[in-house]
């Protein structure tokens, strides 16, 4: 990944989203830039001209944190952007490195047992990647067009998302479920700049994906931690799940995805809380 190039495409996209009257500056007249010129975000960080435009231009190696964070109040960048930001910064510091095959995380034997353990909600654990690892039988089951090719380990969400022609049906609201996965797919990459594996992921789904490829030029930043998810189950019908994420601690940047009882939604019918039955989904 070229972190320079990264670094411009952030920072431009996102002076291009605050106008002046939000950021409380005077706008007269017509302007031939969207949002800010670069002097209003480096007046706004208390820095020189000269030192933001440097900055914009991908040269963050040695920004402070209260730089970066002046930057970011300057944008309006919100807490996950805040965050992508300084992950931008520590990548530039850090010293070239050829990019390198990184190995498959190994999920550990007492996580294996924790999702064994679930036996009443549909629980998954992934990489940074979105490489699914490991599944319990419920899980299984949730994503059984994802898992239809055969149920072998690892299978990758976003080739799902973005490649399979089920993926649509599957997800209702697929064009939110896809754009918050490339959002949340560009915080791992500033994460893990140099993993060969996921800068081949990347280079597939936007040559192979126009949606991809557009929403992955909008610089957006996204992290799943949790909220509500609609599926359309060929076996089932529609379900409104809850998901939780959490970070499994370790060096591995593994995540636990679990899901609530569902919600089941049938036609001409309000939705509906049932209880889930441990060893099934249920049925419409």
């Amino acid at each position: 990944m070229d972190n320079r190039s990264e670094v411009r495409a952030f920072l431009t996209s996102r002076r291009a989203k605050v106008s002046p009257q939000q950021a409380g500056l005077p706008s007269h007249g017509r302007r031939r830039v969207e949002g800010l010129r670069r002097g209003e975000v480096a007046a706004l960080a208390g820095v020189s001209v000269e030192y933001y435009t440097r900055l914009e231009r991908g040269n963050l190696a040695g920004a402070s944190d209260s730089v970066l964070d002046a930057i970011a109040r300057a944008l309006r960048l919100d807490g996950t952007e805040t965050t992508h930001l300084h992950h931008l910064a520590r990548a530039a510091a850090t010293p070239p490195v050829r990019i390198r095959r990184v190995k498959t995380p190994e999920v550990r034997a007492p996580v294996r047992r924790v999702l064994e353990a679930m036996t009443g909600v549909p629980a998954l654990v992934r990489d940074h990647r979105f490489d699914i690892l490991a599944a319990n039988p419920l899980a299984m089951a949730l994503y059984a067009p994802m898992f239809a090719a055969g149920e072998v380990l690892p299978v990758n969400s976003m080739r799902f998302t973005f490649l399979n022609p089920h993926a649509q049906a599957f997800y209702p609201d697929w064009a939110q479920v896809a754009h918050s996965a490339v959002a949340a797919l560009r915080i791992a990459a500033a994460r893990n700049p140099h993993d060969q594996h996921l800068v081949n992921l990347i280079g597939e789904l936007s040559m192979r994906s126009d949606p991809f490829r557009a929403w992955w030029a909008a610089q957006d930043v996204y992290v799943h931690q949790h909220g509500t998810k609609r599926f359309r189950h060929p076996a089932i019908g529609d379900l409104d799940l809850d998901y939780e994420a959490f970070e499994l601690p370790g060096e591995q940047a593994l995540t636990l995805l679990t899901y609530s009882p569902y919600l089941l939604r049938r036609t001409g019918q309000p939705l509906r809380r049932r209880p889930a039955t441990p060893g099934r989904l249920g049925r419409a």
